[in-house]
């Protein structure tokens, strides 16, 4: 497919996009950074600005869109671009930057006819994670239809974008997809970050002690892409299993008790319910950071 991505000079976006190629695909990045992968065009866009995303999107591509008779246009956007959490710029402009431009592309799309439409939410919208003091799931595993109430602004932005594609989706009849991304770690930090998470589970308590390798959300996105007819859906997406070497059991009993445990679960199954997009994408993830460091809890 020929897909125009936002924010894929960011930290998912440089491993998504080469994923995205190595899978047959062609991509336009959309970053106010340039991406510099061969093959890949970079493109400087407001993307809070409704006419300058439209624009963008009718650019020919590359040299070689010049020699057909008429632009041949995309097929998906895939919306990554954000501010990516609470901290970095005063709460208004995070707030205001990723609502406008969720809507911005997302409405660009509805306007030029593109039937496909991929964006990253957060599992911040379930409201744990930047949350003032403890904060606690309703029940776990959490799946897609827990509440989501977050208290902050990077947090409320994302639930505000789910709302926003609902409405587009409604009006357009598209295929409009939203990932509830969990944190996303790159190959290297499992050698860096991962050591303290064995070593001391809390640190992982925010994050509802998931992950997601940045290779297996390519795969998220892929499949998003190759999957067609399903309108508007949300999914959770990590890893297979928790971040920390501490069995399920366990980590219910120190940090979820009184919490409800709505089935039996694996003693390394994520707590961050994955069945959907399992279920309706094909979604598999395929790695792990057991995969680099010895499990204190193998043999």
């Amino acid at each position: 497919m020929r897909v125009f991505l936002t924010g894929g000079s960011g930290k998912a976006g440089r491993h998504v996009v080469p994923y995205l190629l190595e899978h047959g695909h062609t991509v336009t990045n959309a970053d106010r950074a340039p991406l510099g992968l061969a093959g890949v065009t970079d493109v400087d866009v407001e993307l809070t600005d409704l006419g300058q995303v439209v624009s963008a999107l009718r650019m020919p591509a590359d040299d070689g869109d010049l020699e057909g008779e008429s632009f041949p246009g995309y097929d998906a956007v895939v919306h990554l671009a954000a501010i990516p959490r609470p901290g970095l710029r005063a709460d208004s402009e995070t707030y205001g930057n990723n609502v406008l431009s969720t809507y911005a592309v997302l409405e660009a799309a509805r306007l030029l006819g593109i039937g496909k439409a991929v964006f990253a939410s957060s599992e911040t919208t379930y409201g744990i994670c930047f949350a003032q003091g403890e904060r606690k799931p309703v029940y776990v595993p959490v799946d897609e239809e827990h509440p989501t109430v977050p208290e902050d602004a990077y947090a409320t932005s994302k639930v505000a974008g789910e709302v926003t594609a609902r409405s587009i989706q409604a009006r357009s009849g598209a295929d409009v997809y939203g990932l509830r991304i969990n944190n996303v770690i790159e190959p290297h930090e499992y050698a860096e970050l991962f050591p303290a998470f064995l070593t001391d589970p809390a640190k992982r308590r925010r994050n509802i002690f998931a992950y997601i390798d940045v290779r297996d959300l390519g795969q998220a996105i892929d499949r998003c892409l190759q999957t067609d007819g399903l309108g508007f859906e949300v999914f959770n997406i990590a890893n297979a299993d928790h971040s920390v070497a501490t069995p399920t059991s366990e980590l219910v009993a120190e940090f979820y008790d009184g919490v409800e445990v709505r089935r039996e679960m694996g003693e390394t199954e994520t707590f961050y319910c994955i069945d959907k997009a399992r279920r309706l994408l094909g979604y598999e993830p395929q790695h792990s950071w057991r995969d680099v460091l010895e499990d204190p809890l193998a043999g």
